[in-house]
């Protein structure tokens, strides 16, 4: 790629660029992110040396400083007070910053020590791989990477199993047929996709159930940066009257009769009205 002309990298104000950077394809990296990160004073960068090679890319040699986890507390204050007189940008080493990484932190305290936030839009592994899925894309949920430990991952699969929306998740090739497993067992054979290496060369999209893709990766993971998309919950069951009424004189016994009425209305998905009207007919 060219790199930018002066006349093309002067004119950046002071304050912080938030640049999304190729997850794979150096190719996918925008015009316009390019020339800022070449017109920038400091990048800031989960891993200085993944970054060089972008800038190496882009022909740019830009001062960069290491941004991550283990520094971020001590080395955040220093990069907003840069920010008031030089341009800042944020990237991590694949993706859009502050998605699953400790750029938010950074972002809130730029915003509240007044400096001007600037966005570039770009390459995000959760939403490229929902396109490729075939699953329902109206409502989605990233969840992001699940927690290591079996107990704290299989009550993190709990508390969103019941969300009726596609569920994005990141994953290590090792461990994903592991978690495939354990995402059947808690959410049942949903249908799913296993997308790796997206904008790679080895770029590859399996579509299956939960069932299925543990079967398949149980004894050979798969190879690269992994995103595993599922399905949302099938339809539930409609209410019965022996539901409706059983939840209403739980609720009524402990609670005043508009209050037991909005939360079985709430919990049944049922109109509140027909709910209030069965409510009176049981009180009476």
């Amino acid at each position: 790629m060219k790199p930018p002309s002066t006349a093309e990298t002067a004119a950046l104000a002071p304050g912080l660029y938030i640049v999304a950077t190729p997850i794979g394809n150096l190719g996918d990296l925008s015009p316009r992110a390019a020339r800022v990160l070449a017109g920038v004073a400091l990048i800031a960068a989960e891993d200085t040396r993944v970054t060089a090679k972008l800038l190496a890319h882009i022909g740019a040699k830009v001062p960069m400083q290491a941004y991550h986890d283990h520094n971020a507390d001590a080395v955040r204050p220093l990069l907003v007070e840069r920010m008031y007189r030089d341009p800042v940008a944020l990237v991590s080493d694949a993706g859009t910053p502050l998605i699953s990484d400790p750029g938010y932190k950074l972002v809130r305290d730029a915003r509240a020590a007044g400096i001007a936030i600037v966005t570039l839009p770009g390459p995000c592994a959760a939403v490229a791989a929902l396109t490729l899925a075939g699953l329902p894309t109206d409502r989605f949920l990233f969840v992001g990477f699940l927690p290591a430990k079996a107990g704290a991952k299989a009550a993190a699969i709990d508390e969103v199993g019941a969300v009726r929306a596609t569920l994005v998740l990141y994953e290590s090739g090792p461990r994903t047929g592991a978690t495939l497993a354990l995402l059947a067992d808690r959410l049942g054979d949903r249908p799913a996709a296993v997308a790796r290496e997206i904008s790679k060369k080895f770029e590859e999209t399996i579509d299956g159930t939960l069932v299925s893709l543990a079967a398949r990766y149980a004894d050979v993971a798969p190879r690269g940066e992994v995103v595993i998309v599922v399905g949302p919950p099938g339809e539930a069951m409609a209410a019965t009257p022996a539901d409706l009424d059983v939840a209403l004189r739980a609720a009524m016994a402990a609670n005043p009769l508009s209050a037991a009425v909005a939360e079985v209305a709430g919990v049944l998905g049922l109109p509140r009205k027909a709910v209030y009207a069965r409510a009176l007919e049981l009180k009476a």
